[in-house]
């Protein structure tokens, strides 16, 4: 432990370097330094290299390969807000093979045409200095379907599949929901020429149940549900996110204080980013290399941030029940 203070001491001086934070943006490469941290710990960007493998995770994750070799058709993947759904794709697009085409689109807020065009320039067919200049402009959405077709079966010869994903699904026009049913049908008589991937939220499930999405809906042959972690995850997860950015043997943070973490946050990734990155501030303001559930409080403060455990959790008290255990396991009580 490099230094000590009392509890008052650290609320006054995390609450100062808040506010420096706010002000400025040199305390964060300075909190990197101090620890030895090669980059930020606990960014909210998706970068794959930090997604760590819960169980939840990890079958997903199996699961879209699985899809994938398997060429299956519509796959639907859901979860809460903050689970780590676009890191999981980012993951899952360093692992393709170059015999794989991809198309991520992380706006869904497009029009058919645009989107169509969107996918023909991730496969490659069209540049993107086509698509900006409005060479495409004058081409139909018939003409650009056709366009796609001629690529994906151009693939068949060279043993090549391609795959499209949608992040945020759930916000995508009903038009547009239809026009990829209408690109599912892309086919031969044996094999799906296009694999489309629907990542969203948990209200994305109840959008293809609409009834005028029933027939995409059916066409959904594989469905997964992110899951928040656990609390062994949430304190695996932390140091596993010390570990990749080079910190992990200068800071770490106590067992009481990954509870409280776990418990602020309900297990959601992103939430944990937040109180993390807030709490190693503190902890490099009171020049401290242990966190304590002080520190963290004082983050969930500052970031006006409620217990979520009772809520987000409500899923897994059931099980841990069903299974016979007591509630009071789930905190290690």
């Amino acid at each position: 432990v490099r230094g000590t203070t009392c509890a008052g001491s650290q609320i006054a001086a995390t609450r100062g370097a808040d506010t420096r934070h706010n002000q400025e943006d040199g305390a964060w490469s300075m909190y990197e330094e101090y620890f030895g941290f090669t980059e930020k710990p606990f960014s909210l960007t998706p970068d794959p290299r930090f997604l760590y493998k819960s169980e939840s995770h990890a079958n997903a994750f199996e699961l879209l390969q699985y899809a994938m070799r398997r060429r299956e058709g519509f796959v639907v993947v859901t979860g809460d807000i903050g689970t780590g759904k676009t890191t999981l794709c980012r993951a899952l697009l360093e692992q393709i093979d170059r015999r794989t085409f991809t198309a991520l689109v992380l706006n869904p807020f497009l029009s058919e045409d645009d989107l169509l065009k969107l996918i023909l320039q991730d496969f490659g067919v069209v540049s993107r200095a086509d698509v900006k200049a409005g060479r495409l402009a004058g081409i139909s959405k018939q003409e650009l379907i056709d366009t796609l077709y001629d690529f994906l079966l151009g693939l068949l010869p060279l043993q090549a599949n391609a795959v499209l994903i949608i992040d945020e699904a759930q916000n995508l026009p009903l038009q547009v929901l239809e026009q990829l049913r209408i690109l599912s049908n892309l086919e031969t008589d044996k094999a799906k020429l296009l694999q489309i991937i629907l990542v969203g939220q948990q209200n994305l499930k109840s959008l293809l149940r609409s009834p005028e999405l029933r027939q995409l809906d059916q066409r959904v042959s594989i469905r997964y549900e992110l899951k928040p972690l656990t609390r062994d995850e949430t304190a695996a997860y932390i140091h596993h996110r010390l570990y990749v950015a080079g910190g992990a043997s200068a800071v770490s943070f106590t067992p009481r204080a990954v509870q409280v973490v776990f418990q602020y946050s309900g297990g959601i990734p992103r939430l944990i980013n937040l109180i993390c990155d807030r709490s190693l501030l503190g902890a490099f303001s009171t020049k401290v290399s242990k966190v304590s559930h002080d520190l963290v409080i004082l983050a969930t403060e500052s970031l006006d941030i409620r217990q979520l455990e009772k809520v987000r959790f409500s899923w897994f008290r059931r099980r841990q029940l069903a299974a016979g255990a007591g509630a009071g396991t789930l905190f290690g009580a």
